[in-house]
């Protein structure tokens, strides 16, 4: 903090004592008494100061008053400045978990200045997310939203009106509607079949699974989103492949990270732990490869006129940017903003559930060989499987959800904000609150699932639990109004992946490593990978001229 130093005029020093008469003798001017400073104006400032003090002394008493009226939920008791911020450790979800043991599934915390709820019960997520849905569905300011979504201009973090209203009509009815994704269906397909005969090359190799499973969701989206594989090396590459999977990582962490100056908005432009310069540097580089795009994407429509037909989501929201019936006019950074959600969040959680699944199969060959039991019943072994097996295919799709239970992408999904004062459980919930759903929390439950703790597909068996966003119990992609609007593509990903990974390979872990020797620990971001990165030896499984399609 600056320290303010105020300067006074030193008096002059008076020497009241009779020099000696040898001494020379300083003779100082008269001082001048104060001017008189008239009745009327010492009565008013004092009379002024009462007031405001009294008015002051009230004002606290008030608040004191209803603070001591409000009903709010149990918690710890905060510290000053602040807050609570000292009982959340390197992974909050695990931290909210603990004391959720404490003080029940609906807490009230405060991060430094700002009061939070915490939701970790399904009947209290269905209320935050469904029942009482328009009442949370704004979003708090945070920096990331501020510097890595161009004030957030995304869907993500923009606040809750017109802008993000008509953002969600945009995602819903355009970029992943059920007709577009089906039309891109034939891009997955091909980058599938790529993944696979990479893998198929590499065979006996010791590779890192989560490389080889990012490059295939981002070349999926960057032809679905940007139209062409922008990230293949050549010379006239952008950017190196390696390097933007850097910035994907790093812009997911710093959307999830609990930055200090969001909640002692006063330190904030100290940046303590150096996350906004990183946010800064981040979102230029992003800028940077973003620009590009656009500048090639309104070249090829001046260059092709009339005879211009969208050929992907940038631009289909090139097109929208330039409707005159708009209620609120797309800008530039806006069409940029999306365009980096679609990409960031495509290729994120695809990857990081699909390893998470392998790691969890590792761990349990017995899971592993029943998938490959029932893949080879229904699919055969001349043959790749396709998005439309996916229903015949009960095992595998139980072994996604399993993952997605133990291992959401979003642990403590995006926060929401309290637009009004209301009551939740018979709890006051203050106008400004934080909300987050623990849903890791909620895929742990005891109350809801047998041995929680246990990776075990067959729970699903038999059950309609579905992961879109109606099942509570079940929340990997959220619900009700801020839900992700590209789930279905996410989903399709995840599956249709996983599934061809586990029909064409066995995998195991590297020689000298035992499956006790399998690190689960995880980063938390806004989404939640696994800390050190899986290393796996794969082997085909199928005729071999299948690798060759």
């Amino acid at each position: 903090m600056t320290a303010f130093h105020y300067k006074g005029t030193p008096s002059p020093s008076i020497n009241t004592t009779t020099p000696p008469s040898n001494s020379t003798t300083f003779h100082h001017p008269p001082i001048q008494p104060p001017m008189e400073t008239p009745s009327w104006i010492t009565y008013a400032a004092a009379w002024l100061a009462t007031v405001a003090v009294f008015l002051l002394s009230t004002h606290i008493r008030r608040r004191r008053s209803s603070r001591r009226k409000l009903n709010l939920p149990p918690g710890p008791k905060p510290w000053p400045i602040i807050g609570n911020l000292n009982l959340i450790g390197s992974l909050p979800h695990r931290s909210l978990d603990s004391l959720s043991k404490t003080y029940g599934p609906i807490m009230h915390l405060r991060f430094g200045s700002f009061p939070v709820v915490v939701a970790s019960s399904v009947d209290l997520a269905k209320v935050f997310l469904k029942t009482m849905d328009i009442k949370f569905v704004s979003r708090p300011k945070t920096a990331a939203g501020k510097y890595t979504t161009y004030n957030y201009s995304d869907i993500t973090w923009s606040p809750y009106g017109a802008y993000w209203r008509q953002a969600r009509r945009m995602c819903l009815m355009e970029l992943f509607s059920a007709k577009r994704l089906e039309s891109y269906e034939y891009i997955r397909v091909e980058e599938m079949r790529s993944l696979l005969k990479v893998l198929y090359s590499s065979s006996g190799e010791k590779i890192m699974l989560k490389d080889h499973l990012s490059t295939v969701s981002l070349n999926v989206i960057s032809r679905m989103v940007l139209g062409k594989r922008y990230l293949d090396k050549s010379k006239d590459s952008i950017v190196e492949p390696e390097e933007f999977k850097k910035m994907l990582d790093e812009l997911f962490l710093l959307n999830g990270v609990l930055n200090i100056g969001d909640s002692i908005p006063w330190l904030d432009c100290l940046d303590l732990q150096g996350y906004i310069k990183r946010m800064k540097i981040v979102a230029k580089k992003f800028d940077r490869f973003l620009e590009h795009v656009l500048d090639e994407h309104n070249a090829r429509k001046k260059e092709e006129a009339g005879d211009f037909v969208a050929k992907d989501m940038v631009d289909v929201l090139l097109q929208i940017a330039e409707d005159p019936n708009l209620e609120i006019k797309l800008e530039r950074h806006g069409v940029k903003a999306f365009t980096q959600d679609m990409l960031a969040g495509g290729t994120e959680s695809s990857a990081v559930t699909v390893e998470w699944a392998i790691t969890e199969l590792l761990k349990k060959p017995e899971i592993f060989k029943k998938a490959t039991e029932e893949l080879d019943r229904v699919i055969g072994r001349d043959r790749w499987v396709e998005e439309k097996d996916m229903s015949n295919l009960p095992y595998v799709e139980a072994i996604v959800k399993e993952t997605m239970r133990m291992h959401p992408v979003a642990p403590m999904l995006v926060p929401r904000l309290s637009r009004e004062d209301c009551k939740v459980a018979g709890y006051d919930i203050e106008k400004g609150t934080r909300v987050l759903v623990n849903v890791w929390t909620i895929g742990r439950d005891p109350a809801l699932w047998d041995k929680p703790n246990e990776f075990c597909p067959e729970r699903f068996i038999g059950k309609t639990i579905d992961v879109k966003g109606q099942d509570f119990e079940l929340l990997p992609f959220g619900s009700g109004r801020r839900m992700c609007p590209g789930y279905m593509l996410g989903l399709k990903v995840i599956q249709s992946s996983l599934a061809n990974l586990l029909h064409g390979f066995t995998w195991n872990l590297p020689d000298g490593m035992k499956k006790e020797d399998l690190n689960m620990e995880e980063l938390f971001g806004l989404s939640m990978p696994k800390k050190f990165p899986l290393a796996v030896v794969a082997a085909p499984r199928l005729p071999l001229p299948l690798y060759h399609m």
